[in-house]
């Protein structure tokens, strides 16, 4: 589906590594505790194995999940993944202990919607800076689901290939994996690669 040499993938893990690195000091701030974070791995998936591979854990779990779109250097549809169960988690961490359930829950989407934009953007300014271009994000959508509604539910072909990243949240106490999905259509995919060696070429031209 997708030729990346060892030396791209290794590149893309690499930056998407900064991405996330800048999200997780953002994210300090907010649950005033240390967040670590890591990509251990990218894979390349049609969208219904994107699926599988978020419903894996629990038969039918239900994901919760915030989307943006972005369009400039190459367009995709970028979305952040947890397990619903764990959404209220990271909810609880921001807010504190104090709020009532209910009241965390009618929060869930607003806060979900703030770490999804914080952690999204987060990762896409990063390729823009390195692969000194320009991405344009829309306002973050709130997604609740299975993996297979969530996957479906956005536009573009259905060869569309989905970048998938891996995320492993570490908290003090916590421990939260989730997912970042990059919804690419062919053109666009064409459009990262070439950025990808563009950012090769003079990294490896300055080294």
């Amino acid at each position: 589906m997708v030729n990346l040499s060892e030396l791209e993938n290794d590149a893309l893990v690499e930056i998407f590594n900064i991405g996330v690195g800048h999200a997780a000091a953002a994210m300090s701030e907010i649950v005033n505790e240390e967040v670590i974070m890591s990509v251990p791995s990218i894979t390349f998936l049609n969208r219904a194995d994107a699926a599988a591979l978020l419903g894996s854990k629990k038969d039918g779990e239900r994901i919760c999940g915030v989307s943006q779109h972005y369009d400039g250097a190459f367009a995709t549809e970028a979305i952040l993944m947890f397990p619903e169960d764990k959404s209220l988690e990271i909810v609880r961490l921001m807010v504190g202990d104090s709020v009532p359930l209910q009241e965390l829950t009618e929060m869930e989407q607003e806060a979900m919607s703030e770490i999804g934009n914080i952690i999204l953007n987060s990762c896409v300014g990063t390729l823009a800076n390195l692969f000194d271009s320009e991405l344009h994000g829309s306002l973050p959508l709130y997604h609740v689901g299975t993996s297979a509604q969530i996957m479906s539910s956005f536009s573009g072909p259905d060869d569309a290939v989905v970048l998938m990243l891996h995320i492993d949240f570490v908290l003090a106490k916590h421990q939260i994996h989730g997912y970042v999905a990059f919804v690419l259509d062919l053109s666009a995919l064409h459009d990262l690669k070439e950025q990808v060696n563009r950012y090769l070429a003079k990294a490896l031209g300055q080294a």
